[in-house]
Parts: structure tokens; C-alpha cells; sequence
């Protein structure tokens, strides 16, 4: 006797779609993380790579490369702007952002100053003022932090005073409340043993990591021998009762 029935034509259709399906969907997360792991591997390179002239990088932007630059010019010292949603402090901080105005260029830049620690309390960080005299900055040209949705709107334009405070840093909104334009990058200065800011930056990808991409793939290979047990289990054949046992 067959340990199976045979089972209906629509039922193997369904069975072989959905485990095809459910295994390309893996497959695809499998790509996605091999993809964020290459990413990270060019943001840890290009820290040491050599140094660019910033005007020639901007002009030279290409996706997903991160060059190391040299730009020089003036901090817009009144005009500081603190992200309120690190993830490398226990105790709070902000991540400080400064406004500066390349030389002979028409745009500003934002430059990421690095992480302030808190100090345990809920009062924001001391801030030292920013240096008045012709700067030469040097760090990577990366794309900003992520953005997401910010309850109440934009928490910027709400603000009178400076430093301003966000959860999000939207570069549009910043360059709304700088009424100037903004590259569509923020420079992430290189670390400096003397500067109070902890300068350990990363690439963000904290919304879908490499290693959340492989957890869905696992669970979408799971997924697949789900169907394909549960295939089995339904068209198998069912045992008769023995009637010659007494």
C-alpha cells in the first residue's frame, strides 16, 4: 500500500508556488545582507583611504562610495542643530551638527562634530563654541543619518533658539530653517584625540542591518518546508484498522 494519496493537481500547484515563492524570498534576503556587508566593508576602508580635494569628490559622487575629504572654510557658529537619538550612550548625548560654508562654494555643508555623552541628567551636554577663524576640516562625505517619521511635524521650524533638537535629522528641514542650500551629504569628521566629541561613526543601516536580513531569510526558508511538510502530513495515506485484531 502507497504511504501516500495521491493528491489533487491544484494542491501540488499551490504546494510547488508557495515553496518556490517563500525560497526565492530568502534567497533575496541572502543578496540583501551579502549587500550590506559590502557596504560596510567600503565605509571601513574608505577611513583610510587618501585624502580628496572636497570640490573635485562632490563633483565626482558616485552611490554607495564614501571618499575621504579636505574642504576648508568657515563653521556657522551660532547655528548648531543636536540629534537627540544616538544609540552609543547609555546615559543620553546628542550627536552635534554644525553648518559650514566651504570656500568658494555656493552651498553649505553639514558637518557631523561627533557624539557629546550626557552627563545622566536630561540637560543637554555643555557645548563648546565653535572656533571663528578659517578652518581645514577633514572626513568622510556620507550620506545623512536616517530619517523617519517625527510626531508634531518639524520639531525645527517650532524652535526659537539655538542649539534646535530632533529625533531625525532631515536635511531638507535644515536647509528650510537655514533658508540656504545644503549638500545632500553631511561630512563625518575624523576622529581627534584632543576634540570632547566621540567620533565613532558608522554606516546606518540600524533600520535593516545585515544580520536582520538573514533572520528573514531563515524565516522565509522555514516558511518553505512548512508547505512542503505540510504537504506530506495531509495527503498521507490513512492506516486502515486491522480486523483480524480481536
Amino acid at each position: 500500500m502507497s504511504w501516500m494519496r495521491r493528491p489533487a493537481w491544484w494542491s501540488v500547484l499551490l504546494t510547488v508556488a508557495g515553496v518556490l515563492v517563500f525560497v526565492r524570498l530568502g534567497v533575496w534576503q541572502l543578496h540583501r545582507a551579502e549587500y550590506k556587508d559590502e557596504l560596510l566593508r567600503r565605509y571601513a576602508a574608505a577611513a583610510g583611504a587618501p585624502v580628496q580635494d572636497f570640490a573635485v569628490a562632490v563633483a565626482n559622487v558616485v552611490e554607495n562610495v564614501y571618499p575621504r575629504v579636505r574642504v576648508q572654510g568657515h563653521y556657522l557658529i551660532d547655528r548648531l542643530y543636536l540629534l537627540d537619538n544616538p544609540k552609543h550612550d547609555d546615559m543620553g548625548g546628542v550627536e552635534v551638527f554644525a553648518p559650514f560654508r566651504p570656500d568658494h562654494q555656493d552651498k553649505l555643508l553639514l558637518v557631523d562634530l561627533g557624539f557629546l555623552p550626557g552627563n545622566g541628567s536630561d540637560k543637554a551636554p555643555q557645548l563648546s563654541p565653535l572656533p571663528t577663524s578659517p578652518q581645514t576640516l577633514h572626513g568622510l562625505y556620507q550620506p545623512p543619518p536616517g530619517k523617519g517619521f517625527e510626531m508634531g511635524g518639524n520639531a525645527l521650524a517650532q524652535q526659537a533658539q539655538w542649539p534646535k533638537t530632533s529625533i531625525y535629522l532631515d536635511l531638507g528641514q535644515v536647509a528650510a530653517d537655514l533658508h540656504a542650500s545644503l549638500y545632500p551629504r553631511v561630512l563625518a569628521l575624523d576622529a581627534d584625540p584632543v576634540a570632547i566629541y566621540v567620533r565613532v561613526h558608522t554606516l546606518d543601516l540600524s533600520s535593516m542591518p545585515p544580520a536582520r536580513h538573514r533572520a528573514y531569510a531563515f524565516q522565509w526558508f522555514t516558511f518553505a518546508v512548512v508547505v512542503a511538510v505540510m504537504f506530506v502530513v495531509l495527503h498521507g495515506a490513512k492506516r486502515r484498522p486491522n480486523k483480524n485484531k480481536s
